[in-house]
């Protein structure tokens, strides 16, 4: 078989691949030759509109269900394109599968002015991925494309770039004698480590936990073990839902707030799973306000990661599900610290309904629970959002995740929310956009229309890049570019084929969300002055 097909076959039939994201090119034609038959070729091609679009809806898809995105990507503009979206995942640690074309092997780093040519596009990414490689030979796939699933399943995922050279994808490669993808396991913790861990939680007055992204493949031992140690623990923004809706010992992704900063500074053992402990889950404020005094248990399966951000008494090296599951057997009985106290006391300080910060937006988050109680929530980096991470507390871990934690870009919102309704057809996606973030992938819209995907496309629209506004308020900086024009939303979404809608207040939304198209998307578009005047 050829090159291409065989990238095809190990996808499929290897890897359990069903669904590539991506645009073709002159120089990726042979792959979609290998993709014949159309759907019955066991792969579902979506077409995005440009490939920052494809990165996120990879991106939006992993998260959804934890099964790597993988797009297909041209040479030259393609990956400039996509660099944007591997780096949020790279920032968030979502496993992602970039396969791109490359110059012919004799042309490779000749500068003659070739169609697409850069001068090392796989050092380009080698930036924004877990490894970038260029395959030369084509015997060479099955490796790679192991190593790459061997990231995803057994090491801190992310993504990874495979370019192949436009005069392989034809070349002739015999069939691999083993086709199996390997049986991929994960880094379980060392058992004197765990001890000690458990010792020092066990002798602890004033436990307080702090779990991470990297915990939601095991809720059921986060559960048992919090509830165990009986204390207060905060689950940031990508682990919202790893402890179920509204648990008596969840601060939520709240700890760069005053009440839950004081919890951690009085706390004397800290034990912190799955979690970066960066900027922003613990400081987005910006003041280097969260400061750990006890001792600090660190586990975590990058070994880099173990001694970033915050000094560890004690770091183990280890996949996050595995470690909650050994520590959780180290408690055979809850031991009763007051931690549920602790807890309600620091959310009464919190006080969030009544912040004039967050009061707004109660009343929008309780419309979404009470419709839509089982919605997957994917953010863009805007105001809802915002609140949202502050507020929102989901059944489930993978229903609610965005672009406002690490890399923070713009545009990501609509793209993996078509994503995530690709991975999990059966649930609500909800996509909290602003009239800002919009316009930066705005034409996805015709991605959601053309596959018919029932997500609903909530726009809180403030005229403008209102966050920016607010940091130049706060420094004293006149506003300069944050006044933007927008189109008229409702026009536009009309011409793509899609239903629009407007809402004001909690009782036009919900009636909104009731009466959406059953196939097909829908954009609700809020007024922002509006709302907060209708619900004040």
């Amino acid at each position: 078989m050829t090159c291409a097909e065989l990238l095809v076959r190990l996808l499929r039939d290897s890897y359990s691949v069903n669904t590539i994201f991506g645009i073709p090119g002159v120089h990726t034609v042979e792959l979609y030759r290998s993709l014949k038959g159309g759907k019955t070729s066991g792969i579902r091609h979506i077409t995005p509109r440009h490939e920052q679009g494809a990165g996120f809806m990879a991106d939006g898809y992993a998260r959804a269900n934890g099964k790597p995105g993988v797009c297909w990507i041209i040479s030259g503009p393609g990956i400039t394109n996509i660099t944007t979206a591997m780096a949020q995942a790279l920032a968030d640690s979502i496993p992602m599968l970039v396969i791109s074309s490359v110059s012919r092997r004799d042309t490779l780093g000749r500068g003659q002015g070739r169609l697409h040519e850069l001068p090392n596009q796989q050092q380009l990414l080698s930036g924004v991925s877990r490894f970038s490689h260029t395959l030369l030979d084509p015997s060479g796939l099955p490796e790679l494309i192991s190593r790459a699933f061997a990231i995803f399943h057994s090491a801190r995922p992310g993504p990874v770039h495979i370019e192949i050279p436009i005069d392989i994808f034809n070349k002739t490669v015999e069939t691999p004698s083993r086709s199996n993808s390997p049986l991929f396991t994960r880094c379980a913790p060392d058992s004197s480590g765990i001890a000690i861990a458990a010792e020092w939680l066990r002798q602890a007055k004033r436990p307080l936990v702090l779990l991470g992204g990297g915990c939601i493949e095991a809720p059921e031992a986060a559960r048992h073990l919090i509830e165990a140690l009986d204390a207060p623990t905060v689950t940031t923004i990508n682990a919202k839902g790893l402890l179920g809706r509204h648990h008596p010992l969840d601060l939520g992704a709240n700890a760069s707030l005053p009440a839950v900063r004081e919890v951690a500074h009085e706390a004397d053992v800290v034990l912190a799973i799955g979690t970066e402990l960066g900027e922003t889950d613990y400081d987005s404020v910006f003041d280097e306000g969260f400061i750990l005094t006890g001792k600090l248990i660190r586990i975590d399966i990058d070994a880099e990661q173990l001694a970033r951000n915050q000094h560890a008494a004690l770091a183990i090296m280890s996949d996050a599900g595995l470690a909650l599951e050994a520590l959780s057997l180290q408690f055979s009985e809850n031991i009763d610290r007051q931690g549920a106290a602790r807890t309600k006391a620091a959310h009464q300080a919190l006080a969030l309904d009544r912040d004039p910060a967050f009061a707004c937006y109660v009343p929008f988050f309780d419309t979404l629970y009470r419709v839509l109680p089982d919605s997957i929530i994917v953010g863009d980096s805007c105001a809802t959002t915002y609140a949202g991470n502050h507020l929102v507390s989901q059944p489930e871990p993978r229903r609610f995740f965005n672009a406002s934690t690490g890399y923070g870009t713009l545009g990501y919102g609509l793209p993996a929310a078509l994503g995530a309704q690709l991975a999990q057809p059966q649930l609500p996606v909800i996509a909290l956009v602003g009239d800002g973030s919009l316009m930066f992938t705005l034409s996805e819209l015709a991605v959601a229309v053309e596959e018919r995907l029932p997500i609903i496309i909530i726009l809180w629209h403030n005229q403008g890049y209102e966050e920016i506004r607010r940091f130049m308020n706060d420094n004293d900086i006149e506003q300069i570019g944050v006044d933007i024009q927008s189109p008229n939303f409702q026009v536009v979404a009309t011409g793509f084929g899609c239903a629009a809608v407007q809402a004001h207040d909690p009782s036009s939304l919900e009636q909104a969300i009731a009466s959406r198209p059953e196939k097909g998307p829908l954009l609700v578009e809020i007024d922002a002055a509006h709302w907060q005047r209708a619900i004040s």
